[in-house]
């Protein structure tokens, strides 16, 4: 009986090295759902304050427990998955979402809508790690750019909240929050042709680490203590933009609402530009960093931001539509840059990588979110502004990262 993926089967698959499209395509689509459904979250905050009446601090705790939920447990995820990958994972992650979906539709107060959103949050840490997982096995020679296509459908699905504000939850209310069950259920359905191409190149995958093994080309890792060095100053790069990013995505629309006189509805523009032009920015990113390098595009990345991130909160209304544009599509573009630098320092552990940036250091925006929210109650939205307007420069830090790394995994 013979088994089954043979020998030659792997050697003729391990010969084609280029990036699949088709599989990015698919997996950055179930991204996109996948983080549209956190969107419908933030894109309720505006219904559930009026409607269950939540101060501005419940919002924040809503947001923390969406983000330290699926946060916490990415890296868990990851690790579990570099040793054992589990591709059936990933369809069970997008049931997860689907009950949260629900949940969140029909939640009567604040600690119902808390046990939703736990939901959605299992649901997206079981995703995140071994999506990257996919995205490393597709990309070929091209991972900062695999990696940005990615990104920018996760990107893309934050970006349709506001949209979602202004068009389903302001009109129809929180029960609108049901559609959100079809996007899962349309995500799994791509999973479905996703699943057995991921268990076919983890066996092809295997087959060249075992190659090189044997071959003795593998190259000898960096030390512990510099990993752990670089990985300390990635966090705090990656706190930076998640507790900006939190300040912006939370309560930005509440701020202008207070500061400029808009309406909620018109307040969703900015917010609206700022993650749009993040898509551009994420996409661009990943194309730039396979030229110029991680280190430099992380570089442009969070200190290009740095001016207009301080000049925002100081504006007149009309300049601040171009300005958050500019700051959206500086500020995402080394977003997904900063998760191949991880994966690049560390070699075969794509899926724990993958969960300690996207997880556990971006989930620092849930801890924002949450004191923001407290300072936002007990000062005020400007004052909350103003302070996470420095937060950018932290990318100072970038400049103590080790060179790139790049090594096959």
């Amino acid at each position: 009986m013979s088994a089954p993926l043979t020998t030659s089967v792997i050697n003729k698959e391990a010969i084609k090295s280029a990036t699949v499209y088709s599989i990015l395509i698919c997996i950055s689509s179930v991204h996109l759902m996948n983080d549209m459904m956190q969107s419908v979250v933030s894109a309720l905050f505006p219904v559930l304050e009026q409607s269950l009446r939540l101060s501005l601090a419940q919002i924040g705790w809503i947001a923390f427990t969406l983000n330290m939920t699926s946060s916490v447990m990415q890296p868990v995820v990851g690790l579990i998955s570099d040793k054992r990958p589990a591709p059936w994972m990933l369809p069970v992650g997008m049931f997860s979402s689907m009950i949260g979906m629900a949940g969140l539709a029909f939640a009567p107060n604040f600690y119902m809508v808390l046990l939703a959103v736990v939901f959605v949050g299992l649901g997206s840490a079981v995703f995140h790690p071994e999506g990257s997982r996919v995205v490393h096995l597709a990309a070929g020679p091209r991972r900062a750019f695999s990696q940005s296509i990615y990104q920018v459908g996760g990107n893309f699905g934050q970006m349709l909240g506001p949209l979602m504000t202004m068009l389903i939850f302001l009109p129809f209310g929180q029960k609108g929050a049901i559609w959100g069950t079809l996007l899962a259920a349309a995500a799994i359905i791509i999973l479905i042709k996703v699943v057995p191409w991921y268990k076919t190149h983890l066996a092809v995958q295997d087959g060249k680490r075992q190659q090189r093994k044997a071959a003795g080309s593998m190259k000898a890792a960096l030390s512990p203590k510099v990993v752990g060095f670089a990985l300390a100053i990635l966090f705090a790069i990656v706190f930076a933009r998640s507790w900006y990013a939190a300040a912006i995505g939370n309560f930005y629309q509440f701020y202008v609402v207070e500061t400029y006189g808009l309406s909620i509805k018109h307040a969703q523009i900015p917010l609206f530009l700022f993650m749009a032009a993040g898509v551009a920015g994420t996409f661009l990113g990943g194309i730039l960093a396979d030229r110029i390098g991680r280190k430099k595009m992380m570089l442009l990345s969070i200190l290009g931001a740095a001016p207009f991130a301080l000049a925002l909160p100081h504006l007149p209304l009309p300049m601040v539509y171009p300005l958050i544009v500019l700051l959206g599509f500086i500020l995402q573009s080394g977003f997904s840059v900063s998760v191949v630098y991880a994966q690049e320092l560390m070699p075969g552990k794509v899926g724990t990588a993958s969960g300690l940036i996207t997880g556990l250091a971006f989930g620092m925006g849930g801890l924002g979110a949450v004191v923001l929210g407290y300072l936002a109650d007990s000062r005020s939205l400007s004052f909350v502004m103003a302070a996470c307007s420095v937060l950018p420069l932290i990318g100072l830090l970038a400049f103590m990262l080790p060179k790139d790394r790049r090594e096959a995994a």
